[in-house]
Formats: structure tokens, sequence, C-alpha cells
């Protein structure tokens, strides 16, 4: 009978999880419930049980506690993606009940499975069944049943993984998004194969542990750092307090006039002020036709191209743009980190006044560590992150839990149109309680959708897809299916504009030209002659057009 895992066995077995993973990350990516090319569970779930790895094996002849700590800090930091984060949680919990013994029996073993899915289940706001925490929940009741019938670990291991295996083959009929798909839940396949390597190593079963490094995503870096070629060298913004009535025909005429001397332009107003966002090369124009609706507050003026050329020039001297102390940075009340894929993203957020882009995205999903590192370098009172993905909230909560000495609000801004529609929804002056409520209030309003293409046959929603069409995907699921790019993307916005829609804002991405972006935007104004159609280059890889309708 063999009883007892120590911190040798247990090491070993953690590596042989991890390599297994590994082994296996290429076809769980596959099983992303949308064909689309850009499934990652199984590469954030390996990077994260990677950065643990990378903790642990720098310790020489480590305890059981160590090894705990360990594992539980690295792979904190490391998580990455919802799974990612999910993964780390139940590291968390698993260690945490660990970290004071000398060796793992039976007990201990269904103490620490109940108090990982414990910890797991409470870090998702919503949890839902047919994922990753079902098979890990069913994965540790039956350790738990286990052990009233037996104290032999390896019987126990053994009818964990084979009763987890059940599970997962049953997920497709818990969630029926899974099963119109045709593939079992992505993050629970990765559980599998980590209790499966780590099975193995525990029968002594040959495995090589042996992991290859993964290109990282890049450190975060200043907004500034992201400009390129710049057409127009002041970003110019103020507020307008109006004095008269500021009517439509009024917004109309003052952004005809912005038009005619700059772009990345944004006028917004209520009752009482205008909110004036332009890139021009006459600031001085924009301040005088503002000034005749009102007084002017909150002025800021930056010279983009001056900016830009000391970028290169710290680049031309080989030096790495690391973004300036925060002690240096004069502190402000509110500052803002967003996440971004794309160089014509990044202008367009830095524009609006981001401090820090973390590069990454959907094809790329930052890890907590990356958002922490993000977090000490903007000198705010209050910190607003936004991740403008669904797949990266998780992570960004996870670094505002573990930062202790700053006030981190993270904004669950899904898409990049709700994170740049939260950049233009907020407005100097008013508190943190204040920015959320306007933020959210206008996310409300923003519909979004993104036009790639399929990497696999499948049926969703009742609608049958083949490799290589072209999908428009919104927020809830398909709009639209197609051959060509330009009539999915026509055909994705007939789902979207409804008699309220009064923008549509276009961003193209890197395998389109301006051209094109041009000719769906002229389409777009006779099919919708009451809506404002606007073109932004957004430079994003995989998705042709990222799309949005408020």
């Amino acid at each position: 009978m063999n009883n007892r895992i120590d911190a040798k066995m247990f090491r070993k077995m953690f590596l042989a999880g991890a390599a297994n993973l590994e082994s296996s990350k290429e076809w769980i990516n596959e099983l992303n419930v949308f064909p689309v090319p850009d499934g990652d569970t199984g590469t954030n779930m390996t990077l994260t049980i990677k950065s643990a790895v990378k903790e642990m094996v720098q310790l020489s002849n480590p305890n059981l506690g160590e090894l705990a700590k360990a594992i539980s800090s690295g792979s904190l930091r490391g998580a990455r993606g919802n799974s990612g984060v999910i993964l780390s949680q139940l590291f968390r919990g698993f260690s945490k009940e660990i970290e004071d013994l000398e060796t793992i029996d039976a007990y201990s073993m269904a103490n620490a499975s109940h108090r990982a899915v414990e910890t797991a289940y409470k870090a998702v706001m919503k949890p839902k069944e047919g994922t990753i925490l079902t098979v890990a929940r069913c994965m540790a009741e039956k350790v738990g049943e286990m052990v009233n019938e037996t104290q032999d670990l390896e019987v126990i291991l053994k009818e964990m993984v084979r009763h987890g295996e059940y599970i997962l083959s049953q997920t497709p009929e818990m969630l029926p998004v899974l099963k119109q798909a045709g593939v079992v839940d992505s993050g629970g396949q990765g559980l599998i194969q980590i209790a499966k390597g780590a099975l193995d190593a525990f029968l002594g079963i040959e495995v090589d542990y042996s992991l290859q490094e993964e290109p990282m995503t890049e450190r975060p870096v200043p907004a500034s750092a992201a400009m390129e070629d710049i057409q127009f060298g002041y970003c110019t913004e103020f507020i307008v307090n109006s004095e008269k009535k500021f009517e439509e025909k009024d917004e109309m005429e003052f952004k005809v006039f912005l038009e005619s001397i700059g772009d990345s332009i944004v006028v917004v107003s209520d009752d009482e002020i205008i909110k004036v966002h332009v890139h021009t090369n006459d600031p001085g124009l924009v301040i005088q036709k503002g000034l005749s609706f009102g007084s002017l507050s909150h002025m800021k003026i930056d010279n983009m191209r001056e900016e830009h050329r000391e970028t290169l020039l710290r680049k031309a001297d080989a030096v790495v743009a690391e973004p300036a102390e925060t002690e240096k940075v004069p502190r402000k009340e509110h500052g803002f980190i967003a996440v971004s894929a794309g160089g014509g993203l990044d202008d367009i957020f830095t524009s609006f006044g981001v401090d820090y882009l973390i590069k990454g995205g959907q094809t790329m999903n930052p890890s907590t560590q990356d958002i922490l590192e993000a977090i000490e370098k903007v000198n705010a009172d209050n910190i607003f992150i936004l991740p403008n993905n669904g797949n990266i909230i998780l992570a960004a909560q996870q670094a505002k839990d573990m930062t202790e000495d700053k006030n981190v609000i993270v904004i669950p801004t899904k898409t990049i149109p709700q994170g740049i529609s939260a950049m233009i929804s907020y407005s100097p002056g008013k508190n943190a309680d204040e920015v959320i409520a306007k933020i959210m209030e206008d996310l409300k309003h923003i519909k979004s959708a993104e036009i790639t293409y399929a990497v696999r046959d499948t049926v969703i929603d009742g609608i049958e897809i083949k490799e290589n069409d072209i999908m428009g995907i919104g927020e809830e699921g398909i709009l639209a299916v197609g051959q060509n790019i330009q009539g999915t993307a026509i055909k994705t916005l007939q789902a979207l504009v409804d008699e309220n829609s009064e923008i549509i804002s276009i961003y193209y991405g890197e395998d389109v030209t301006e051209k094109e972006a041009g000719e769906l935007a002229a389409r777009l104004e006779d099919l919708f002659p009451d809506a404002e159609v606007e073109v932004n280059k957004g430079g994003q890889p995989i998705y042709y057009y990222i799309i949005s309708v408020e």
C-alpha cells in the first residue's frame, strides 16, 4: 500500500503534470468553442503552471511547505486568461492546506482537494457548470468518497483521474454550446492532463520533465512609445463649460469644423459640459472654436511628434524604453491602464489619456504579473484597469486583489470598443465612484463585434460553419457567416444596427488596407444613412475588423 507523498515525490508529480499539459497544449487550444484562430486555453494554462515551475525549481532540497508556497506564488503571478486564473486558484487552495505538512496522506489529499475547489469557486463571480470548475469539483468529491474506503493513494488517485475523465466527457451535456461545437471543455481537459501526468509520476512511469521556454507577452510599455506615423502633431483636449444650449446642429457643425483640421475626433456633451478631443496641427483654432460655446477647463495639449521623437532616440541608443519612475511623475487623482493589440489601437488609447498600455488581447493574454507591473508604474490615487477582453478580467481582478498599497478598480470591459468608450466617458474632476457610474452607464449603449475566419468545421447556435468561412462574432455569439470579409462585415452590422443607432465605428486590422476599410465605410453610409460612420486604423492581428455600434 502506498499511502504517503513526501516533498520529493510531490515535486516530481507537479513537474510531470506540467510537462504533460505542455505536450497537449496545442490540442487543448483547438477545443475552443468558437472556431477562431486564437484558441488559447492550453497556452494560458501552460504558461500559468510554468510560472509555478520556474519558482519551484529554484529551491534547493525544499520541504513540502516551501514547495507549496512557491507553487502558489508562481502560479498566481503567472496566471493568464480565465482558465489560468482558475488553475492558479486551485493550486493556491491546495497549497494552503498542505503548507504545514511533512507528507500528504489520503485524508490530507481529500482536504486539500476540497480546499482547492472551494478557493477556485470563490474566485469566479458567476461559476458556470460544465467547465474546469465542475471537473475539479467532481474529482475532489471522488477523493472524499474514496478515503472512506481505502487509504491507498494509488487506488484513490487512479479513481480520481478516471472519474475526472468521465465528468469531462459529460461537459457537453452540461453546456449546450460545447455539444453543438462537438468539443469537451478545454479548461477541464487541461486539468485532466495535469492530473494524468502527476499520476504517471506517482506510479513510476517515466516522463520527460523538461519544459521549453515560451515567448512571453511584451512587458508593459509607456503609452507614448506606441506612437507611429503622425499626421497631426498635437493631441488637444478640454472640457467646455456650456454657457448656452448646445444643440444637435451645433454638435454637427463643431465636428465638421474639427474634421477639416484634424482627426481622432470626439465631441461628447450633456446638459452642462462638452468634452472635446482632437488631433490637429493647430490647437489654437480648436480652442478658439471651443470658446464660442463657453468657458474652458481641464485643458491639455501634448506634442505627439516630440514624444515620438524622444522614443525613437531612446531606441537608437539601444536603450529599452522603461517607464518613468512613478515618484518622478506628479501624482494625480485618476490613472488608466488598458490592454491593447495593434499600433492603431495603441494610438487611440494613448490619445484618450491612457497612462499605460499592456500588449496583449485575445491572441496572447497578459499575466497577472504583467498587470501588477503596470499598476506599479502608474502614480495615481485611483488606478482604473481596462482589460478589453472577457478572458483578461479575472487576471486583472487577481492583480487588484494582490495590490495592497493602491486603490485599483477593474472596469469589466470585454471588447476594445468598450475600452475606448470608457475613456471617452471619463471626465476629470469627478470622484472614483462617479467615474465608475458614468462609464458603466455608457457601456450599456455600445454593441461590439469582430470579423475573423473559421479554423475548422462546426455548428454553433444552429449555424453551420465551414473551415475558412468568414464570421461576424458578437458579444453573445455568431451574428453572420459568409465567404468574403466585406460582405460578412455588412451582414454583421445589419444584425447590430437598429433605429436608435447613431455611430458606427470601424477599426481595421493589419490584414485590411485603408482603401478596403474606406470602401466598407462608403457602403455602410449608403445602408445606414442615419448613422455616422467612423473609420480608424486598428492594426490588430487575427481580426479583420473590430466594429462597434452605439
